[in-house]
């Protein structure tokens, strides 16, 4: 050991004196390479700070190249801060930065967007300054995007109240609509939810949107996770919408809820009053189910119920009507998912007759080789279904409930995700489900049913004479 010792400090100081000794470039022609042309941190919540962003600067000369500076335009006044390799910027600059031949820095950039009372966001944008040794200076342009919102905390509400599409809407815990109270919503709000955060229902809500204008209810995180993976497309941001036992005449109506840890559950009530009604809508990435119908009069129409940890559709008795819907069960994040349909009379213990589900000119598919779930429990418990001119995905059968319907087989020529186009976007999680034309479901819905509730698709395109299943015709994508 005691022989090692000097032979470990030789080499070391031979090491040394070879860094020492390298030549550093003081070319004009000798520059950085960055890994990106520009630094987007997106849009954000407006006093919130921006998610951190990583790149690299490297170094691909033959010599090794020094780095007088490193700098914001805006100097200390930036609201864009950075670090390079360890070092921060201290009042927007830094000194002495060396990059060998072949190496690289890594620079961290996130930024702060001020409020600015603005009903719409506002941009900011500054530059990072790199100055050579050789007097060069190359610029990294950064951006940036505030978002100004109405926080609410703690809100309960007693009385009516409108949510406007003036501002988004930042809900830190609950919104609790008390009962006798109404919650009005305008076509193009926005409620962003914390995580957690839930809307809980014991008057009514009328959320009223349009086809050009639908209201988000979305998880507040926005931006990326990592380069072109939004936090948008990512399940569980947030809680859910609860409709709880003594609250009716709930309607949604161009509405996107997506992301959350449920969509809408409805409580356990009675099934002579209309407890909620969903219309060209999406609820869409959940991590639990989608959409929860216990024991209660429900109608969903026109709309697109797609991707859940758990069902798409869970129904547990009550009266349930569902028109030109596609319910598609393509969750990627776990084998153990739901299925796209779970119907039953009994839940554990608990009897829920299943007075009337019918279905007509709908889509109900998924990955699996059945995704709906049919459970009478009991001989004698009610139990009355109708499925008519759907697309099915379940062992073909007989039966006189399924009237006209088409099986979601490999026979077909195309079945499942095939159905739909463009194909799923799996690397940034982005999902359409617009029909091919080769689907079974193209030109199969009875088209009474279609004049008669829906002669337009959810995105507002005619139905043809031959109108097609589910929510979307087939030249909403064409």
């Amino acid at each position: 050991m005691r022989f090692f010792i000097p032979f470990l400090v030789i080499t070391f100081a031979a090491f040394s004196s070879c860094l020492s000794d390298e030549e550093y470039s003081s070319s004009p022609t000798d520059v950085l390479t960055f890994s990106v042309d520009m630094v987007d941190l997106d849009t954000l919540i407006s006093g919130e700070l921006a998610h951190t962003r990583t790149l690299l600067v490297y170094n691909t000369n033959k010599s090794a190249l020094r780095i007088a500076s490193v700098s914001l335009l805006n100097g200390e006044h930036s609201i864009f801060r950075a670090n390079i390799d360890g070092t921060a910027l201290h009042q927007g600059v830094a000194s002495d930065f060396e990059v060998r031949s072949g190496d690289s820095l890594r620079i961290f950039v996130n930024a702060l967007p001020p409020s600015a009372d603005s009903d719409t966001p506002i941009g900011y944008t500054d530059k990072l300054l790199f100055q050579l040794e050789s007097g060069i200076i190359q610029e990294l342009p950064l951006e940036i995007h505030g978002l100004d919102v109405i926080k609410l905390e703690d809100c309960n509400l007693h009385e009516d109240f409108t949510l406007t599409a003036k501002r988004p809407y930042q809900i830190m815990d609950s919104l609790v609509v008390h009962e006798g109270a109404h919650l009005n919503i305008e076509a193009g709000a926005q409620l962003l939810f914390h995580p957690e955060a839930t809307l809980i229902v014991y008057g009514s809500v009328n959320a009223q949107g349009s086809v050009t204008d639908n209201i988000i209810f979305r998880g507040d995180r926005l931006g990326n996770m990592f380069t072109n993976q939004s936090y948008d497309h990512i399940p569980g941001q947030w809680g859910g919408i609860r409709i709880c036992a003594q609250s009716f005449g709930n309607i949604f109506n161009y509405v996107d809820i997506h992301s959350g840890d449920f969509g809408i559950r409805c409580d356990s009530s009675q099934c002579d009053i209309e407890k909620l009604r969903v219309e060209n809508s999406v609820i869409h990435n959940m991590s639990g189910n989608l959409l929860t119908l216990i024991n209660g009069k429900a109608f969903i129409g026109n709309s697109q119920l797609t991707n859940a940890g758990g069902n798409c559709l869970h129904i547990l008795g009550g009266d349930v009507e569902i028109v030109h819907t596609t319910i598609g069960q393509f969750y990627p994040f776990h084998a153990g998912r739901g299925v796209a349909l779970s119907f039953s009379n009994r839940d554990g213990v608990t009897s829920h007759p299943l007075h009337r589900l019918f279905v007509v000119n709908s889509i109900i598919t998924g990955y699996a080789s059945d995704e709906i779930f049919g459970s009478n429990q009991g001989e004698n418990a009610v139990f009355n279904y109708t499925f008519t001119h759907c697309l099915l995905n379940t062992p073909a059968y007989e039966s006189p409930e399924i009237v006209n319907c088409i099986w979601d087989t490999d026979t077909n020529p195309v079945s499942r995700a095939d159905n739909f186009a463009p194909p799923f976007d799996l690397d940034r999680l982005y999902y359409t489900f617009y029909l091919d034309e080769k689907s079974m479901a193209v030109g199969t819905a009875d088209p009474n049913y279609s004049s008669r509730y829906y002669p337009f698709d959810r995105l507002g395109t005619p139905r043809s004479n031959l109108p097609s299943m589910g929510c979307y015709e087939l030249s909403t994508f064409e």
